[in-house]
């Protein structure tokens, strides 16, 4: 099976290269997902996220608003939380590939945006960077969430620039389209060449 790794800002578009690799017969674990699924399994993890950030794990649950508040606006707090959600999300997305490969999946994708800093990485074959302008992403962001311009700003600047991913990942998907479509068959073309060249 090859596993590959997506990553790249938030609005840039992952989510169309991720559907690409679902048309090719692959599967995708996206981390974000399951760290939400986590936040409703693991009590463990809410422990430590409550006992990091008090008052934002209320009634059982966490306030994700609350959460995203306290991060968002601080590097420092943004890397403690980081440094908690981590080895959680990274152990159960190795055994969901370990799963999809003992079943036969033919290629699997790990979207996380802490690719690198979390060692998921590692399990990979190869890493992807999905990357877009800044002004397209902010849009993207806007009508994704329901969110004000400063906010979207707010959030694509809480997180790593494009040189940061650019170092570090094995190739670069640039989403310059105006049509999502067109951004979507250019992943389709990519993910077959990389796979029939890995193959």
């Amino acid at each position: 099976m090859l596993t590959v790794g997506i990553t790249g800002p938030t609005g840039a578009g992952k989510t169309t290269a991720l559907r690409a690799i679902e048309a090719l017969g692959g599967a995708v674990f996206d981390c974000d997902a399951v760290y939400r699924e986590l936040l409703g399994s693991s009590a463990p993890l809410l422990t430590a996220i409550d006992a990091r950030f008090p008052g934002v794990v209320r009634e059982g649950g966490l306030d994700r608003a609350a959460l995203a508040r306290r991060v968002f606006s601080d590097p420092a707090a943004l890397d403690d939380l980081s440094a908690i959600t981590h080895p959680y999300v990274a152990r159960e997305v190795k055994e969901r590939l370990e799963r999809a490969g003992r079943a036969g999946c033919p290629i699997a994708a790990v979207d996380a945006i802490g690719l690198f800093e979390s060692g998921l990485s590692a399990f990979c074959d190869v890493t992807v960077f999905v990357t877009a302008p800044e002004s397209a992403r902010a849009e993207r962001i806007m009508a994704r969430d329901g969110i004000s311009l400063d906010d979207a700003m707010a959030r694509i600047r809480s997180q790593n620039g494009d040189e940061y991913f650019r170092v570090r990942a094995d190739h670069e998907l640039v989403n310059s389209f105006s049509d999502s479509g067109e951004f979507y068959q250019s992943c389709l073309d990519f993910f077959r060449r990389l796979y029939h060249e890995r193959a």
